[in-house]
């Protein structure tokens, strides 16, 4: 793959009015991340769960908080890298692109879970289960092959690309209408859900996958097809920045999230976030902690120095495998390939973070709930627009938005329709909605 290529500021849907020559003081790379700040899809993150129930007197992160910190990390990790790229490509005509590249990792960022149902990843996995256990069975002689893994493989990664990519009605040709390179830059899955494997993992789904052709092609990302022609390209490089951003971000502010909600004690947090750092810095850290009273100051510092210290080591290990990534032969995530101490201090935290925070009473309560509330407005928003006829079918399809497209003329494009509309509930809302169809909140004024 060549840089000139992959950062391209090309609008999907806007091909027509792109210039070149054009030169602005904000770059469409900039207005790509203002029009997501801006954008309704970007609000309802506050109300979406990231892992902890959304807060009461303690703050925790929601899906809001947590992409403005991804975006944070992201752009400084970028920006990191960019100053090592001009520097290895000092002598290129176009060596000045790479001035973008922490504008469009945090545009990126910001999108990333634009697609995430309510519930968390449990609401994925609430859909997914939908049509592969539950009644959603029931569909699968009536669609195809890829129209079936699509949904028994749900991912909100997939719906992001699809959120900001597609016309739903009445709206403008391109969707968000972003950049190629913003685009290709949240697919970290960038293969069909007939690929996903085991991990359920994919990029785009049937109704998107000639648009992230369109992307792939414009860019020169590099196609590997599967078996009878699957689509399989390698990703842009730019996600390896994405991912490493979201993957510290969650890993590190879920702990001190479980801190503040006194599911970790303070210590053990300490020595944990400790972990990442050699002898003689531990003990500088510990001195610098010695004058601090407030056990949350004290594990704010060290989250700060863990996430300092993870942002050099994988921008230090992009800069070291940029070759492989720009050939498509990089294996794993940059985390992967970090040294050996910061390695070991992250796995320390992973093993923290599932034995001791995603089991914990409070997760798992809002996973039961989720998955109950999911299921039932799945339950009745399908069977609405499979039996449209039906009176009570009449009342529900009239509360869907009038950009979902329930009258679709494929029951595919109809299932569509309520996913769209599912996926992008807030928790609150879908559970208002799921106790009014249930008859357990109604107001009735006299």
């Amino acid at each position: 793959m060549q840089w000139p290529r992959l950062i391209c500021d090309k609008r999907f849907g806007l091909e027509d009015y792109h210039d070149p020559r054009r030169s602005a003081v904000r770059t469409d790379f900039r207005r790509d991340y203002d029009r997501l700040v801006f954008s309704s899809p970007f609000r309802r993150l506050q109300n979406k769960t990231q892992v902890f129930p959304l807060p009461g007197s303690i703050f925790v992160h929601n899906r809001l908080t947590h992409s403005m910190e991804v975006a944070c990390v992201g752009k400084s990790m970028a920006d990191e890298i960019a100053i090592g790229l001009r520097e290895r490509y000092a002598g290129e005509d176009w060596v000045d692109a790479f001035n973008h590249i922490g504008d469009i990792v945090a545009a990126a960022c910001l999108a990333h879970d634009l697609g995430n149902p309510p519930f968390g990843h449990s609401g994925e996995k609430a859909i997914a289960t939908f049509f592969s256990e539950g009644d959603g069975r029931s569909l699968q002689p009536m669609l195809s092959e890829a129209e079936w893994t699509d949904l028994t493989h749900f991912e909100g990664n997939a719906n992001a690309f699809r959120v900001l990519t597609h016309q739903f009605k009445g709206r403008r040709r391109g969707g968000f209408a972003m950049t190629y390179s913003t685009l290709a830059s949240i697919v970290k899955y960038p293969y069909e859900s007939r690929l996903a494997g085991k991990k359920g993992k994919f990029g785009f789904f049937t109704s998107e996958a000639d648009d992230f052709d369109k992307v792939a092609s414009e860019l020169g990302l590099i196609s590997r097809p599967g078996p009878a022609g699957e689509r399989r390209y390698c990703r842009h490089p730019l996600v390896y920045i994405v991912e490493a951003a979201d993957d510290i971000c969650y890993e590190v502010m879920d702990i001190e999230d479980a801190h503040k909600l006194r599911i970790l004690p303070t210590r053990e947090v300490i020595d944990a976030f400790l972990g990442y750092f050699p002898e003689d810095r531990r003990r500088h850290m510990e001195e610098i902690m010695a004058g601090v009273a407030d056990p949350n100051e004290k594990i704010a510092y060290l989250r700060s120095c863990v996430v300092g210290i993870l942002v050099q080591r994988c921008a230090e290990a992009f800069m070291a495998n940029e070759s492989a990534i720009m050939r498509g032969e990089t294996k794993g995530c940059l985390l992967d390939h970090i040294p050996q101490l910061e390695r070991d201090g992250y796995a320390r935290c992973n093993e923290i973070s599932w034995s001791r925070i995603y089991c914990s009473g409070d997760v798992v309560d809002i996973e039961l709930a989720g998955n109950r509330i999911i299921t039932f407005l799945l339950e009745k928003l399908t069977h609405a627009v499979l039996h449209p006829e039906l009176n009570y079918s009449r009342l529900l399809l009239a509360k869907f938005p009038d950009q979902y497209d329930v009258a679709a003329p494929t029951l595919f494009g109809r299932i569509q329709a309520v996913l769209d509309h599912l996926s992008a509930m807030t928790d609150v809302y879908a559970l208002d909605l799921y106790r009014k169809l249930n008859g357990i909140q109604l107001r009735i004024e006299n």
